[in-house]
């Protein structure tokens, strides 16, 4: 869906003729390759592969493709370089820069160099670790320098022995890597593997990345299974009864849960009640997730969702978030609290939590009043609770001590 959305927002990018500034289209899902060749191609890492191999025996198509890319966004990139996406991603931009080192022989020696010989690196190259600290060495000069890879199989070593050489070629495609949330905290967290792989990158970020947003009214309801229902009911009345700019459009409410069943149920208490609202979440068709998300861009409300809908999508002018069920880990609990606030506005962000959660909120609170970043007190691949039980273990020995 994101996909579709960035091709939509940039073809309604219009010139003075009333044509698109730069056409774009999506190769996702079952969308396949476009007939004629946009200026900007949105994909998903798989599609994008699965076109460069699967449907093309002879190469030539991948050629072209690689030599033609001059730009390269990686959106959502915390996503992309952790999990089930990073080989993909790894894979891709190893292609890419076999592809610029034979472009900057090609210059120097001032002849033409195909691209053949590159299935040699890249086959192998998404089935490899993320641990690339040898990889791509920039030098001072704006130069790459390509460091030493080991390779995990002897007998495939021959053939790599010219990415063992250390040598220098010019850059001709920019990289640039977006994210709301970018853990730098470890070496296989997304910022570690960016370092590593592009150590003279240039960071740019907000003032307020992974901190407490001022124009956020916070409010912490801790609940219990008695008081929980009536809390959400309550929570959800006052951000239909706040006051929004008639410019904004009509009042927006978005409402997390921790998954689909905690959804369901919420939608029916809602609806129950008399307040109707709308539900998203991965069970969901794509086509019922895109006609609800339209309905609530178009008409506000109440929209009940999973963490799907916590990133990725673009949902402008919401007034109000409430976790009914508090968050399972940093990036989630971040990417809620970023629905609303969003671009100079305000919003108001509405937890509700329980005793089980009292640590971890007493955690968030404390770096929010420190304006100290989420991300330090909590990693992006453990739960807020399962980081609090290992600080209680190293504890144990001084508290016996005493």
């Amino acid at each position: 869906m994101l996909c579709e959305q960035v091709v939509s927002m940039a073809n309604s990018l219009l010139n003075v003729s009333g044509e698109p500034l730069k056409r774009a289209a999506a190769v996702c899902g079952p969308k396949g390759w476009p007939a004629v060749r946009p200026d900007i191609l949105v994909a998903t890492p798989a599609a994008l592969l699965n076109y460069l191999f699967d449907y093309d025996p002879e190469r030539r198509r991948r050629e072209k493709f690689l030599r033609s890319v001059k730009y390269i966004v990686f959106d959502e990139a915390d996503m992309l370089l952790c999990g089930s996406f990073e080989n993909q991603i790894i894979r891709l931009i190893h292609m890419l820069r076999f592809d610029e080192k034979l472009l900057s022989r090609a210059e120097d020696s001032g002849k033409e160099v195909p691209l053949e010989g590159s299935d040699e690196y890249h086959e192998d190259s998404g089935s490899e670790s993320a641990e690339v600290s040898d990889i791509d060495d920039e030098n001072e000069d704006g130069h790459i320098q390509d460091g030493a890879v080991k390779a995990k199989n002897a007998h495939v070593g021959a053939r790599r022995d010219w990415r063992r050489v250390r040598k220098v070629y010019r850059r001709s495609k920019q990289y640039v890597f977006v994210a709301a949330t970018l853990p730098q905290s470890g070496k296989k967290t997304a910022g570690g593997v960016l370092k590593r792989m592009f150590p003279s990158a240039v960071w740019v970020s907000g003032a307020y990345l992974h901190r407490h947003n001022p124009r956020l009214e916070r409010r912490w309801i801790e609940v219990t299974t008695d008081t929980q229902v009536d809390a959400l009911l309550d929570a959800v009345k006052y951000g239909l009864k706040s006051e929004v700019d008639p410019e904004l459009g009509p009042n927006r409410t978005m409402v997390f849960t921790n998954t689909v069943d905690a959804a369901n149920s919420v939608s029916d208490i809602l609806r129950r009640v008399g307040i109707p609202c709308i539900l998203y979440h991965r069970e969901s068709s794509l086509e019922e997730r895109t006609a609800n998300l339209q309905s609530f861009r178009e008409n506000g409300g109440v929209l009940v969702c999973t963490d799907a809908a916590a990133r990725g999508l673009d949902v402008p002018n919401v007034s109000h978030v409430i976790q009914a069920e508090f968050a399972a880990c940093a990036v989630d609990f971040l990417h809620r609290v970023g629905r609303t606030a969003r671009a100079g506005q305000s919003g108001i962000v509405t937890s509700l939590y329980t005793d089980a959660n009292r640590d971890l909120v007493r955690a968030v609170r404390q770096a929010e009043e420190l304006a100290q970043p989420v991300e330090r007190a909590f990693s992006r691949k453990r739960s807020f609770r399962n980081k609090l039980k290992k600080q209680a273990r190293l504890l144990e020995p001084a508290t016996l001590l005493s």
